[in-house]
């Protein structure tokens, strides 16, 4: 690569993650990731023969990832969350520490059913319309907003299916996904639990002890289809509990599918294109409603992004930058596992932290392969590189989409949480969640596997 191609990779990539993160006048993410790729094709810096392989790497990923948004799109028009919203309220019988548990126990549960960035978009106007229902001030909404944010966020990482970049990830370290859960789901959910119970600490003085309860005829309302950019309001509408409860049995199904499907060696997204297709047939044959509202809500620039981002990433790995990590972390690879998990969970911090998790965990997995490791140090170190890109990201409002998506629906809500605001928490509470995880999966892979 000549120093020309080289410096305007560099160039490239500077402005395509600053694009990414300040998305002006809400420009997609994936219009500025895709003049980029184009630029670095049209140059030369990557092959044009290489882009049949880059396809294969991300498209799966990327498909099985859109096949659970459009699940999450079909609960949400059957009122499966609405349902969720009004009975959380009603459980919570008044008080504000339980509403706290409660909305940390439905974030991390819709992360682990769809991912990271679906959750962010469903749980985010719900937890909005729980504070406006309730009447919270201001400030008291501040603790659910932000630790329902951070848990949803972090708890892409227990299973390889929750996040597009893990999925990518795995693909290219030739990680089947019973594999990955075996190794990281105690270590990450750890860290989980151990970033709640700070969130809990951080805010104890915040969180309103009793709050007012709502009105016995809510259980007569559902919350209107929320577009996630929109205000939420309300409207009356019945549920047609016999969709309802085929919908619901139909994503546990198929998420509990993927297990085996990895087990027997059937590409995952096989399995996610057929549980959406049978969920979206099972709602038109039930109420002979069509596809408009999935087609117009489904994210299908998620394919190009994934595609465009990898170009860019592919780019950087011809320009030098993996085969530079790599001489920095051979000597931590050399010093044991402990060292070896460390030194990649802190460098994906670090990297996420300034231009993003999703180019950050694409550059340490090749970094890894770069690295002449057994299989068994492959593993870890990935595993270290997603403990990073998951946990270690959300120091910073930029270190994750799905942080910037929620930053943006805050604004276009009138809810004001500055980055001084959200960082104030994250110093204090991620550090430590990290620390947490990644020695827990250290002593995980040592002692029990």
């Amino acid at each position: 690569m000549s120093d020309y191609q080289m410096w305007l990779t560099v160039g490239v990539f500077a402005i395509t993650v600053i694009f990414l993160m300040w998305r002006p006048r809400g420009i997609n993410e994936s219009i500025s990731t895709t003049a980029g790729a184009f630029i670095l094709l049209a140059a030369g810096v990557v092959p044009l023969s290489d882009l049949l392989t880059i396809f294969n790497i991300v498209s799966g990923a990327a498909v099985t990832i859109l096949s659970t948004i459009v699940m999450s799109l079909v609960l949400d028009s059957v009122g499966v969350f609405r349902w969720v919203a009004l009975n959380l309220i009603e459980r919570v019988n008044g008080s504000g520490r339980k509403l706290f548990w409660y909305v940390i126990l439905l974030c991390f549960l819709m992360t682990i059913f769809f991912n990271n960035d679906g959750s962010i978009l469903i749980t985010t106007p719900i937890i909005i319309q729980i504070c406006s229902m309730l009447k919270l001030k201001p400030h008291q909404k501040i603790p659910y907003l932000i630790s329902g944010a951070l848990i949803a966020t972090a708890s892409s990482a227990p299973i390889g299916v929750s996040n597009l970049a893990n999925l990518i990830a795995l693909n290219i370290v030739g990680l089947d996904l019973n594999s990955y859960t075996l190794i990281m789901f105690v270590p990450s959910m750890i860290g989980i639990a151990t970033i709640a119970m700070l969130l809990y600490l951080y805010f104890r003085k915040q969180i309103p002890v009793t709050i007012s309860r709502y009105p016995a005829p809510a259980r007569d309302y559902s919350l209107v289809n929320i577009h996630p950019l929109q205000q939420p309001t309300e409207s009356r509408t019945q549920i047609d509990w016999w969709l309802f409860r085929v919908s619901i049995f139909i994503v546990v199904l198929f998420r509990a599918g993927f297990f085996l499907a990895a087990s027997l060696g059937i590409p995952l997204e096989y399995v996610a294109i057929t549980g959406a297709a049978l969920i979206v047939f099972v709602r038109w044959y039930r109420t002979r409603t069509g596809i408009k509202d999935i087609v117009t809500k489904t994210p299908w620039h998620i394919l190009l992004f994934a595609f465009s981002i990898y170009i860019i990433v592919k780019s950087l790995d011809n320009a030098g930058l993996t085969a530079a990590l790599i001489n920095g972390l051979q000597p931590f690879a050399g010093m044991g596992e402990a060292s070896l998990i460390a030194a990649f969970g802190l460098l994906l911090t670090l990297l996420s932290n300034i231009v993003n998790n999703l180019p950050s965990v694409m550059i340490g997995t090749l970094a890894v392969l770069g690295m002449g490791l057994d299989p068994q140090h492959v593993h870890l170190a990935y595993m270290a590189t997603i403990i990073g890109s998951d946990i270690g990201s959300l120091l910073t409002p930029v270190g994750t989409l799905a942080t910037l998506i929620w930053m943006f629906m805050l604004r276009s809500s009138k809810i004001h949480i500055t980055w001084k605001q959200y960082m104030r928490v994250t110093f204090i509470v991620i550090p430590v969640g990290l620390i947490v995880s990644l020695a827990s999966l250290y002593l995980w892979t040592q002692y029990v596997i």
